[in-house]
């Protein structure tokens, strides 16, 4: 295999002296990334190990800068007009002022990874000094493996919230967490749903009469039933027709309190660039969860409606944290961007000191969710947690890896081992050709997150 042309011009005379490699074969710590930046003062590239989180606060501090990842538009032109589809860490490919993370230069070898070849250029360490000499040398990167996330110790979610809360409010911590964290109550349409779910006795006609108690919900229900997704026969005329005809008991009143939570808390007015937005992957989720739970059998399977709910309610807490943190919420945003292959659980406690799983579970628990809800929630991020409901939470971690996989922006992906589908019980093919059709339906899930957005 060959250089790229364009790789070779920009290594210069270098070239004859790297080889190539498959990424396979090389130590990830040797692995580099660059990352494209921008402000109002120009343009920036960062160069850092591919696996180490990039500190975009600290980068700023030190380069007394204001810097943040440049929009994805303006980096698929620069690769487009480069001719790569991804930029290895070759400074001269672009020409921009650089800037070199210092534990980069403890390596005694790094590698520059093609990603369309699964290649990696590799060089000595003094070649890449060479290479690099006339970039900037800051300490900028974290090594993830220093940020000890909480994965599995909810006993500890308490006190790292407060303290969170007291790092970067000062505010005096209070005995209830709804009075800490300045949220409203739990809306009394989503009160009067978790009554009708633990309510035995519970009719349709008890559903169809709180979802008409909000004329909002029920011109949404209507809305739901009636779109392409649902391919409903004939015209959808009220909110008996749809629960009855279309959508079920179950999905109605699973669709209704996920949108009377997410009522209850503004959206955020910043966004990770690069995500699909929260109703977006409220939906991916909810579908992924209800189909892994639908495929399941024996005495393990999920309730469907409880893993749906999950699903829906997976990202709670990315409000959560828009409300309770602001501005610090816009540093985790940036941090996003600038870190794509990093957990958001890693940036969250490395900035905050706690993550949106934990803060979102126990604002469920005190709202009085049913516990596989919580759990799911909270245990999301750790496919190892074996505890009581440990189930739902292996789906929501198993359907985002799938749906990340085949390309919906959720944020860092993982490998999916052999193991988690002979855990659950699921056939891998049958489970990817599930998922292949459920990607494919991709406007269909964007129309029912479009009206879930206009709650």
């Amino acid at each position: 295999m060959q250089l790229p042309v364009v790789i070779k011009q920009s290594l210069a005379e270098m070239a004859s002296a790297v080889s190539l490699r498959d990424v396979s074969q090389i130590s990830p710590q040797h692995l580099l990334r660059m990352v494209l930046l921008s402000d109002s003062e120009g343009k920036v590239q960062a160069i850092c190990r591919r696996d180490d989180l990039l500190d975009l606060e600290a980068l700023n501090n030190r380069l007394g800068r204001d810097l943040r990842m440049m929009p994805i538009g303006e980096q698929v032109r620069m690769r487009q007009r480069i001719g790569l589809s991804d930029l290895p860490a070759v400074p001269a490919l672009t020409g921009w002022p650089t800037v070199v993370d210092s534990r980069v230069d403890d390596l005694d070898y790094v590698a520059l990874g093609l990603s369309d070849q699964h290649l990696a250029v590799v060089m000595p360490a003094e070649d890449f000094a060479e290479l690099t000499r006339n970039a900037n040398r800051k300490s900028f990167a974290v090594d993830t493996d220093s940020v000890s996330v909480n994965l599995s110790n909810p006993s500890a979610d308490r006190d790292q919230l407060h303290s969170a809360i007291n790092r970067f409010t000062g505010l005096r911590i209070q005995q209830r967490l709804e009075d800490t964290l300045e949220l409203p109550p739990l809306p009394e349409t989503a009160q009067r749903i978790i009554h009708l779910r633990v309510n035995p006795n519970a009719v349709m006609g008890d559903l169809v009469d709180v979802v008409e108690s909000d004329p909002s919900l029920a011109a949404q229900v209507v809305s739901w039933a009636s779109s392409s997704f649902y391919a409903a026969a004939g015209q959808v005329r009220s909110v008996h027709d749809a629960v009855s005809r279309v959508l079920g008991f179950d999905l109605v009143m699973n669709l209704a309190m996920g949108l009377a939570l997410g009522r209850a808390l503004r959206q955020p007015s910043d966004h990770p660039d690069g995500y699909v937005d929260y109703w977006q992957q409220a939906i991916w989720q909810a579908q992924s969860a209800g189909i892994l739970a639908g495929m399941m059998r024996g005495p393990r399977r999920p309730v469907f409606g409880l893993a749906y709910l999950a699903g829906l309610l997976h990202n709670f807490g990315h409000l959560v944290l828009g409300q309770v943190f602001p501005p610090h919420f816009r540093l985790v945003c940036r941090s996003l961007e600038v870190n794509p292959t990093i957990d958001s659980s890693v940036i969250e406690h490395k900035l905050l000191g706690i993550t949106r799983e934990q803060i979102a579970a126990q604002l469920m628990e005190n709202w009085g969710m049913p516990d596989e809800v919580v759990t799911a929630i909270r245990y999301q991020k750790n496919p190892a947690f074996e505890g009581d409901h440990a189930m739902y939470a292996r789906l929501l971690w198993l359907g985002r890896q799938l749906l990340t996989n085949k390309g919906i922006a959720l944020g860092a992906g993982e490998p999916i081992p052999q193991q988690v589908f002979d855990e659950l019980g699921l056939n891998r093919e049958k489970v990817d050709e599930r998922f292949e059709e459920l990607v494919n339906n991709k406007d269909g899930v964007m129309a029912i997150a479009g009206m879930m957005n206009q709650g």
